[in-house]
């Protein structure tokens, strides 16, 4: 298999076409113009999963805000409460690296009903929910939904278009998961100034279960799965490798920066272990083609560049967005309904900025919109090194959206070039992987930057607060740096192939 090795518009993970008599994708199998318009079947497909993606990422970042009424509610301390954010995250980083395994297996229309019909009944579960317990399980049963929903968006979207229009729809991708992160915040805090927290699942649900009936009806079946089999081990130490990870570094973070407890020094090297062994164990399973996630995609170098780039942006960004708000409400005094709208508009300026750049990825490849994206990324957060508690709210604001603007061209550059190269066979698990890092390294940045920020705050006042938060800036703008020095090695377009 020759990583270099051009290919047709026709690639795309979905290689396999159940019935050549539905109209829905069968030019896909037959290689397609690179101007080929989508059919009207591929738009509803494509429209479903991002309303459903929408939805999930809405609900995913609503707790935040809500968390201190939830508290009095259930009469649990925050160490408790956090745990439906912690056990959200756990979830994802164990199912997530399945998802290649089970985009290969089961039709297209099968995983969406499940994972939607999941993120359904675990979110009435939530609005039901008579204790803690039963949330908990209720925000477990969500993330089990959610963990294939952008897997199964981004495998499916750049599988249905042809390579010169890969860009746009990446676009589209980044946009929805950038937009809905940010309307979470302002959300919950909309609710919850009026009504109680129940709302912010009953509210999510009526969507949810539009987007599960249109697409249960309408979606078309468009591809034929491999009847190959699972690998519980795999399952077992994606739990022990992954899981282990994203608790030990959210109880670091949570820490404070006053030592770490006790189970972070076990989960972490207990991670490596599970990881390790995972690992091993895909590269044992891939040689007869049934890895859970298989390995091969890091082989191809127009995946593995920008990936790496991606893990030292995305640590920043994760990071961003829970440092940035906690300033705004504890150095500068604004409450959490102001603080949740005035992080809209970064998510608007993603939405904004991808849809625009995404026609110019082909024309400018991606060193050319990742390399200027990263720089003005850097550039940001190294300016934010300078706020105190008297920095204007409005100068904030303009400097992150300036941020969300550099996140937009450097994130369409690595989702396309990254899913592009690699051969349709493998999509599916690169989009898997490239959704694991993305839980990991915002779990990792989130760690670090909230340490620094407790260790060097030095006192709760507002101004102590602020040099809490210039330090944890100061350590973005290493990260953003280190991210702006390798995405000079990024190749200007990735090589594809459709070998399998």
């Amino acid at each position: 298999m020759s990583n270099d090795t051009r290919i047709t518009p026709a690639t795309g993970p979905i290689s396999m076409i159940a019935d050549p008599q539905e109209s829905v994708i069968g030019s896909i199998a037959t290689t397609p113009t690179p101007t080929r318009r989508l059919s009207p079947g591929e738009i509803l497909t494509i429209s479903v999963l991002v309303f459903s993606a929408f939805v999930a990422f809405l609900s995913e970042m609503v707790i935040g805000v809500a968390l201190p009424q939830i508290m009095n509610d259930l009469n649990i301390t925050a160490t408790t409460g956090q745990w439906l954010t912690t056990g959200y995250a756990l979830t994802l980083a164990v199912i997530i690296p399945t998802t290649g395994y089970v985009m290969q297996r089961f039709q297209l229309r099968t995983i969406f009903i499940v994972s939607v019909g999941l993120f359904t009944l675990g979110t009435l579960i939530a609005a039901v929910a008579p204790g803690f317990a039963l949330l908990l399980t209720g925000r477990i049963v969500q993330a089990l939904g959610t963990a294939v929903l952008v897997p199964l968006l981004m495998t499916t979207s750049i599988g249905l278009v042809a390579p010169s229009r890969r860009g746009q729809m990446m676009a589209l991708v980044t946009a929805v998961t950038a937009v809905a992160p940010a309307l979470g915040p302002a959300f919950s805090g909309l609710v919850m100034s009026q009504l109680s927290w129940r709302w912010l699942f009953i509210i999510i649900l009526p969507l949810s279960v539009l987007g599960l009936l249109i697409g249960a009806i309408k979606m078309p079946n468009l591809t034929t799965p491999r009847r190959i089999g699972f690998d519980a081990l795999s399952l077992v130490l994606s739990a022990i490798g992954f899981g282990a990870l994203v608790y030990g570094l959210a109880s670091a973070g949570e820490s404070g920066g006053e030592g770490f407890p006790a189970l972070t020094w076990i989960s972490l090297p207990l991670d490596l272990v599970g990881i390790g062994a995972f690992a091993w164990r895909q590269i044992r399973l891939q040689r007869r083609g049934a890895a859970v996630l298989d390995l091969r995609i890091f082989t191809y170098a127009s995946f593995t560049r920008p990936v790496i780039v991606f893990v030292f942006l995305v640590m920043g960004a994760f990071s961003l967005v829970t440092v940035l708000p906690f300033m705004l409400q504890e150095s500068l005094g604004l409450g959490s309904l102001e603080t949740g709208l005035l992080m809209v508009p970064g998510g608007a300026t993603i939405a904004i900025v991808s849809v625009l750049v995404g026609r110019y990825y082909d024309r400018l490849g991606a060193r050319g919109l990742a390399i200027p994206g990263v720089f003005i990324v850097s550039a940001g957060w190294w300016f934010m090194t300078t706020f105190t508690e008297n920095t204007s709210i409005w100068v904030i604001l303009a400097t992150f959206m300036i941020i969300s603007a550099g996140q937009a061209f450097a994130w369409v550059a690595i989702f396309t070039m990254s899913l592009g190269s690699l051969p349709s066979n493998l999509t599916g698990h690169g989009s898997a992987a490239l959704n694991t890092i993305q839980q990991l390294g915002g779990a990792a940045g989130l760690a670090v930057l909230i340490g620094v920020l407790s260790s060097t705050a030095g006192g709760t006042d507002p101004a102590a607060i602020a040099a809490g938060a210039r330090a944890a800036f100061t350590v973005g703008t290493v990260l953003a740096v280190i991210a702006l020095v390798l995405a000079l090695f990024l190749p200007r377009h990735g090589s594809t192939t459709n070998e399998d």
